[in-house]
């Protein structure tokens, strides 16, 4: 069946990236508690592990749950996909780390979370990555 093509933000806020449950018949997205999943065999689990088959493995990597979340941000922002992170920092950290490589640098107000102070002053020089701070009250 093919998803249906819904345009209106207040449909898409509510039912985009799921469909009814076939064997219940809910309409709510169930919560996922749960930390890990069980593999139909060895070699289900070497697919996944190699990424050559979607499916989940870890929750921090991958839950249904976060899934439905993440495919309803895409269609309201008209994206083809987008990805939930656990906190503002894990957000700025795989945003700088997917654009940035060795080489680069990044200009930033000094004016930031101690965390993200922490990652331009110190983690990303082990990346080869330099960060030039300068104070936003100075233009």
């Amino acid at each position: 069946m093919s998803a249906p093509n819904w345009t209106n933000p207040e449909t898409l806020v509510l039912h985009a990236g799921w469909r009814a449950d076939p064997t219940t018949g809910s309409v709510a997205v169930p919560i996922h508690q749960t930390t890990s999943f069980q593999f139909q065999d060895t070699g289900h689990a070497a697919r996944l592990f190699a990424l050559s088959e979607l499916g989940n493995i870890y929750t921090r990597i991958m839950n249904p749950t976060v899934d439905v979340l993440e495919k309803r941000v895409a269609a309201l922002e008209g994206g083809v996909a987008a990805l939930a992170l656990g906190s503002g920092q894990a957000a700025t950290t795989f945003a700088v780390m997917n654009l940035c490589e060795a080489g680069d640098n990044i200009v930033s107000s000094t004016d930031l979370y101690g965390g993200t102070w922490n990652l331009f002053a110190n983690t990303l020089k082990q990346f080869g990555i330099e960060v030039r701070f300068v104070d936003p009250a100075d233009p």
